[in-house]
């Protein structure tokens, strides 16, 4: 298909797609989700030019550029990982590729905070390691916090996020591309750069702006880790000083970093238009014979899965048999696993109906209003948990008392923070549909309901499926907002965990950190079954 054919269908669509229906639906998830930003720019007109001064000051400047600094190193860190990973889990024939697969997936299962507390158990100044060496004179270990333990948790626990999108484009990658470079006499090296690896500019866009996002919004790992970012001082403002002006404002700036990091991705988008037919071919990508490239490939896997998977759990396993995990502290745990697993449902559902409509005008339209709801859409990720429960506090006691405290008003601070998860994921699986498809079920005389129902929907399906997904993973492990917004008596795992961290008992952490991710880990094998299928 030429550029020219391909813009006249894009055009064509958009033509079609432009009712006023679809933007007003948009116009009115954004209003939705754009009530933390609303809150934060009453309390940062509050501040009057003592706050703006703040944000000239040094101390300002260097939060923004670890920050910076940081989202790179992770982006990148977890963009050669996660890229790797998905290409060897998908298009080798490395042994127990299967089981590698779903174990090397595990650590998105894992909360940042839990993640980070394993590892300073483990690679501390006095951890595990120094253990072991303290036979060789080893009485202390360098200092793993900063700016290397922070990115070093946040890429062990996101480097996921890059390898699942990437991961299905590969297995819906159209391999005749791939075969035509083949038949020309290209290498297989030829082939991946200048064939796969384009193809694949979607999904590493969608992969690297929800990574970007996660490293910003992140407050476990620059806590644990001492690592003086954005979500950590706003926090800090917050809960010390609390002066709410002032983390307003440094929320405002997470703001607008959300906001630029949605433009480089639209750019990323439109930058590369690679359509299919259907699902692609009818026969998958044959797996490349490694040879003696096995050993170094199991030894890449098996130091990641190592890590990011047996130290975690293995740690957590110690601490849960601990016999100081024996207290009166009480540990509902099935009532408290019931409510995390029914609301997390519940907002990937909602989430995937949001991301519907948000994808389409993405889609569907380059009108500088269109790309502006889509990037606010963007907003809620960005900021920390905090920010969006104390907004929606804020809100609910003041202007919806109905619903505040309660059940919908959690899921809504779950949605404002997570809807991107699922809207990236969407627009990843519409980079890939030709609206050629569209155009022929037009041709043959179903409406624009039937061609959605019929047609769009059903091409879009893994992909929503990936979104509610990972939505549903990242709300098992939210605590800032839940802490905020839950009703009385309300209790998940993730609260159970710090219950017993702000008790300073780490063996208290066992038990409701494992069930925490067994919990996660059922959703990851349902979501990776569906790929599966998708691609049989």
């Amino acid at each position: 298909m030429t550029t020219e054919a391909s813009t006249e269908l894009v055009m064509r669509a958009t033509r079609r797609w432009r009712p006023s229906r679809l933007i007003v639906t948009a116009s009115g998830i954004v209003a939705v989700l754009s009530l933390p930003l609303v809150y934060l720019v009453m309390r940062a007109l509050e501040s009057g030019a003592e706050g703006f001064e703040y944000l000239l000051r040094p101390r300002t400047l260097t939060i923004f550029v670890n920050s910076l600094v940081l989202t790179v190193v992770v982006v990148v860190a977890s963009g050669v990982i996660g890229i790797t990973f998905a290409w060897l889990t998908t298009r080798t024939n490395t042994p127990f590729r299967r089981v590698l697969l779903v174990l090397g997936l595990l650590p998105m299962a894992i909360p940042s905070y839990i993640g980070s507390l394993t590892l300073v158990a483990a690679f501390g100044p006095v951890g595990y390691l120094q253990k072991l060496l303290e036979p060789l004179g080893v009485t202390r270990l360098p200092d793993i916090y900063g700016l290397f333990g922070a990115a070093f948790a946040i890429t062990l626990f996101t480097y996921p996020y890059f390898a699942l999108p990437v991961r299905a484009a590969l297995l819906n990658l159209d391999t005749s591309l791939e075969e035509a470079a083949q038949s020309l006499g290209s290498s297989r090296w030829s082939i991946f750069w200048r064939v796969t690896l384009p193809v694949l500019r979607p999904s590493i866009a969608a992969g690297a702006i929800l990574t970007a996002m996660y490293t910003l919004s992140d407050f476990g790992a620059v806590m644990v880790m001492r690592y003086n970012a954005f979500s950590r001082a706003i926090y800090v403002a917050y809960n010390s000083s609390f002066d709410r002006n002032r983390a307003a404002l440094l929320a405002l700036v997470l703001v607008a970093c959300t906001l630029l990091l949605s433009w480089m991705e639209r750019r990323a988008m439109d930058s590369i238009r690679t359509y299919r037919v259907g699902k692609g071919t009818s026969k998958r990508a044959p797996m490349l014979k490694s040879g003696l490239w096995h050993i170094p490939a199991l030894v890449f896997l098996t130091i990641l899965i190592g890590i990011g998977v047996i130290l975690p759990v293995g740690t957590l396993v110690g601490w849960a048999l601990n016999p100081a995990a024996n207290s009166p502290i009480d540990m509902n745990m099935p009532q408290a696993s019931w409510n995390a697993v029914s609301s997390s449902a519940i907002t990937a559902l909602v989430t995937a109906a949001a991301a519907v409509p948000l994808g389409l005008l993405a889609r569907r339209s380059s009108s500088r209003f269109a790309r502006t709801l889509v990037g606010l859409a963007y907003i809620g990720n960005a900021l920390p948990g905090i920010v969006i429960g104390l907004a929606l506090v804020f809100f609910g006691a003041n202007a919806f008392p109905a619903i505040y405290q309660t059940l919908p008003l959690l899921v809504l601070g779950y949605a404002i923070r997570f809807l991107p998860y699922a809207l990236a994921s969407t627009r990843s699986a519409l980079s890939g549909m030709s609206p050629a498809l569209e155009e022929a079920g037009r041709s043959l005389g179903l409406t624009t309901v039937q061609v959605a129902l019929r047609v769009t929907l059903p091409l879009m399906g893994t992909g929503i499926i990936a979104g509610m997904g990972l939505v549903f993973l990242n709300t098992m492990k939210e605590l800032p907002t839940t802490l905020m917004l839950a009703p009385i008596g309300f209790q998940t795992p993730a609260t159970r965990v710090w219950m017993a961290s702000e008790a300073g008992q780490l063996a208290l952490i066992g038990l409701p950190g494992l069930i925490l991710i067994g919990l996660s880990c059922l959703g990851l094998v349902i979501l990776l079954w569906r790929d599966e299928r998708a691609t049989d």
